[in-house]
């Protein structure tokens, strides 16, 4: 499983638009072939730093993901509402308590 994690900073004024893509786009997102698990999380200080968390089966389900036309057009109207260049990771779990 492949956790990926986006971290954002938004425009303070655009986040209300950066919302309102995000909850057009979650759906298609998760429904996604091989996505296990989507989550859009806000920074506790600051209300303009978001960051996607992602579960994907593989790592062909994220390249296919981001090769998507869904992809394209979700972060074509997401880019543009950037304060700063966005920051991502994918990571392996190695060791997990729950």
């Amino acid at each position: 499983m492949i956790n990926r994690i986006v971290i954002m900073k938004f425009e303070p004024s655009k986040v209300d638009e950066f919302l309102t893509v995000f909850d057009q786009s979650k759906e298609h997102i998760r429904a996604f072939p091989g996505n296990a698990g989507l989550k859009l999380i806000q920074d506790t200080n600051d209300s303009s730093i978001m960051s996607t968390y992602s579960l994907w089966e593989t790592e062909a389900d994220l390249e296919a993901y981001r090769h998507s036309e869904l992809f394209k057009s979700t972060w074509a109207k997401t880019k543009i509402l950037f304060r700063d260049k966005p920051v991502a990771f994918s990571n392996w779990v190695i060791r997990e308590l729950i």
